[in-house]
């Protein structure tokens, strides 16, 4: 008999693999880094004898693989079970083993850009396509420098991503374009220098790729990744709108020279859904930050954050960002959709600038009139028109018997609403349990004219939609007052006044609510988010294979589309960091860092203290040091520096976990509070008696500077720096101060308390936020 061959004997273990799914997971087996330059092939052999350790045959351990991390980063993903990774993370030279956690994303525009220049100049007029020549000139527009975006793809067509006049791909580029479905090297150019796509992480949870409603290329068919990447670095494209009627104007990225290079890591999920959505998985993200790296990327944004906190040495996002830091490689990263509950905020490492989302002076006015004469104001880019006055019915009184319960009454749910009550209606619909869009599908599947949509958060930041009928978003507590109407009026009627743009919003900005928010729920010690900028109702590029509400029943195509949340936010910040490297290509990551914290905003376009969404004071736990500021941070006086010692000195302070990071690092027997990493906020937790800190600046302006202090001590507590004064004789040059924060005496505490403290030599103005806990 003929014995059975080594495909046969593969695919039968490929089979029992599948079969045993339920046993097995994906794990990550983090090994540091490469301690030298090998052939590919026999790394892989080297972690393949690692999986043969605890596999039955070479055969099951290559089975078992799913990324061999080459490049930079030493390791590998596999499917284990539980027993499995317990012996590999005893195992000499093996750092951490941790199991794979899927994640969605939180998955120039015609004014954000606009905007922060007028917030910077402290103009409160109404502009239009003015840019800040002269700053962008010094950087050169970002010109050869490489940002890696970490996304859903790109659509390659847009004409954000022309690359005409550009000049050469810089020589440091080591990337590819990688082919694949509707993709291929000449989709690449001198602007969209480079793009690969991972899916083996997500075709092991899920299976083979369902090509109906995904590309199995670095082609973006959800939209986010083309949008990211224009708000980076988008050239400049005129006459751009949403439906030629809202955010008409010229569309520009940050830094419109910058070269892009995308990483494709998040795929459309098989859900049972009728809006598409998608999914990231750790291993795949790691990999893409370990090619991102080899490939010679400057800059890298990633508007992707997990559902809850992961411990550093668990986290894909965090390694893969502090093997680049390492290189000096800016990463930065939205702070998550789930405020404004504190201790939301995600991706909280140190060395990456974590971003919230904040509001721009333009809202898209589309105001309800009801039959009472009352003017409720509302927001939509909707572009039907619906001028005739409607009966208004509510939702909870208009549902088909037995498709709700007392959870879900009045939320215009699929399936819920009764065609016969509905025609010819207008539907106040409520928020909760499905997405925006899809309630309007639901009241136009019923025969509703329009509906009103209850603001999904509290407060004035409506995040708006394109609905595929007329339409509009109401602020959450006028809900009460129209359903009041219908219940107090025998024949309700209502008139939802078409969409219009309006510039010049007061008081802009505001912090959008669900911005996530502080403190860190990992380590309190340090402050993030980082810093605030433009996420709400944002103009950017889109997937002409998506609608515009990516509702699978919706075909309308477009070119643009309006998004709100972190995602938005990030890609702003890391077009600056790109404008900042270019300027200054010898500063590190965290120097880039600092300039842009300490040159922020507090104020908004009326001179105010920045609000919540809902009018009340923001705290650095909302917006971190404050609102960026590229033009400043260009030229911010000092920087407060860190390197990748640094980093793991922190690491030895929190949980003394610098070894699960990198294995050849030892901590010193004594160490300090993770308070003294030397960041541009000071956060300190749990304070008995009193607590101290170091901080060290470097000059990075010129030389013969003398700068000196002021304090906005924090309420029940008294603040002491030494020395009050810097001087400085050339640039570069670094000075080292103490701060020391102790309790009043007599005073309770028994909330958080703000303060901030202030180097200026009457040029510059150094401001860093004091938080103590």
């Amino acid at each position: 008999m003929k014995a059975p061959s080594s495909s046969f004997l593969l695919v039968l273990i490929i089979l029992h693999l599948s079969v045993s799914c339920a046993k097995r997971q994906i794990y990550i087996v983090y090994m540091g880094e490469h301690e030298e330059r090998r052939n590919l092939l026999e790394i892989e052999d080297k972690h393949l004898s690692y999986l043969m350790t605890v596999k039955n045959s070479r055969e099951e351990a290559k089975a078992s693989m799913v990324y061999s991390y080459k490049n930079v980063i030493n390791g590998f993903s596999a499917f284990l079970t539980a027993e499995e990774a317990r012996k590999l993370s005893e195992m000499d030279r093996v750092v951490s083993v941790f199991k794979s956690h899927p994640m969605k994303y939180m998955i120039q525009t015609t004014r954000s850009w606009d905007f922060i220049n007028l917030l910077t100049s402290g103009n409160s007029g109404n502009i239009s396509g003015i840019k800040d020549e002269e700053i962008l000139q010094k950087a050169d527009y970002g010109k050869d420098i490489i940002v890696g975006v970490l996304d859903t793809g790109v659509w390659p067509e847009s004409q954000s991503f022309s690359d005409e006049g550009m000049g050469p791909v810089p020589s440091s580029w080591k990337g590819i374009c990688q082919s694949g479905i509707d993709f291929n090297s000449s989709h690449c150019n001198r602007k969209l220098i480079g793009a690969r796509y991972y899916l083996k992480g997500y075709e092991a949870q899920y299976g083979p790729l369902n090509e109906t409603i995904n590309y199995r290329s670095a082609r973006d068919r959800d939209g986010h990744g083309t949008h990211t990447a224009s708000t980076v670095a988008g050239r400049k494209v005129h006459n751009t709108s949403l439906l030629g009627r809202f955010a008409s104007g010229t569309a520009e990225g940050g830094a419109p020279l910058a070269r892009l290079a995308i990483y494709k890591v998040c795929w459309t999920t098989p859900a049972p859904s009728k809006v598409l959505k998608s999914t990231c998985f750790h291993e795949d993200m790691m990999a893409a930050f370990d090619d991102a790296i080899a490939d010679g990327v400057h800059v890298i944004s990633i508007s992707i954050s997990p559902y809850k906190n992961i411990e550093y040495t668990q986290d894909g996002i965090a390694l893969g960002a502090l093997h680049a830091t390492k290189r000096n490689i800016v990463v930065v990263a939205s702070a998550g959709n789930w405020g404004p509950a504190p201790s939301t905020v995600r991706n909280v490492v140190p060395w990456i600038i974590t971003v919230g989302a904040s509001s721009i002076d333009r809202i898209f006015s589309s105001p309800v009139l009801l039959g009472n004469g009352l003017k409720i104001e509302g927001q939509t880019v909707t572009p039907y028109k619906l001028n005739t006055v409607r009966p208004l019915v509510y939702a909870g009184d208009a549902e088909a018997p037995g498709t709700t319960t007392n959870d879900t009454v009045g939320l215009c749910l699929s399936g819920t609403l009764s065609q016969e009550i509905v025609q010819g209606k207008i539907v106040l619909c409520l928020r909760g349990n499905s997405s925006n869009v899809e309630k309007g599908m639901e009241v136009k599947r019923a025969g509703g004219a329009g509906f009103i949509l209850q603001n999904p958060a509290d407060g004035i930041g409506v995040s708006v939609d394109a609905h595929v009928l007329p339409g509009t978003a109401i602020f959450s507590n006028d809900s009460a007052t129209i359903l009041n109407y219908i219940r107090t009026n025998k024949n309700p009627t209502a008139r939802i006044v078409p969409g219009r743009t309006v510039l010049g919003s007061k008081p802009s900005p505001f912090m959008t609510s669900f911005s996530s928010t502080g403190p860190n729920g990992l380590e309190p010690n340090i402050l993030k988010p980082d810093i605030t900028a433009p996420g709400l109702n944002i103009l950017a590029a889109w997937s002409e294979a998506t609608s515009p509400t990516k509702l699978f029943a919706d075909n309308r195509v477009v070119k643009y589309n309006v998004l709100s949340g972190t995602s938005m936010s990030c890609p702003h910040v890391a077009a600056a960091a790109a404008l900042i490297k270019a300027a200054h290509p010898d500063w590190s990551s965290a120097a880039i860092r600092s300039a842009l914290m300490t040159t922020s905003t507090q104020s908004n376009n009326i001179g105010t203290p920045i609000t919540d969404a809902n009018g009340n004071p923001a705290t650095p736990f909302h917006y971190g040091s404050g609102h960026f500021q590229p033009a400043k941070a260009m030229d911010p006086g000092l920087v407060y520096d860190s390197n990748y010692t640094d980093y793991l000195l922190f690491l030895c302070s929190y949980n003394n976990t610098a070894k699960n990071v990198d294995p050849s690092f030892t901590c010193p027997r004594e160490f300090l509070s993770p308070s003294n990493l030397n960041y541009p906020t000071v956060a300190a937790s749990f304070i008995n008696g009193e607590i101290s800190v170091h901080r060290t600046v470097t000059n990075v302006g010129a030389g013969g500077s003398v700068y000196k202090l002021s304090i906005g001590t924090p309420i029940g507590y008294s603040v002491n720096i030494s020395p009050t004064t810097l001087n400085f004789k050339h640039s570069g040059e670094m000075k080292s101060f103490n701060i020391t924060i102790k309790p009043e005496i007599g005073v309770t505490i028994d909330d958080y308390a703000f303060g901030w403290y202030m180097w200026s030599d009457g040029t510059h103005t150094v401001r860093s936020p004091i938080v103590v806990l």
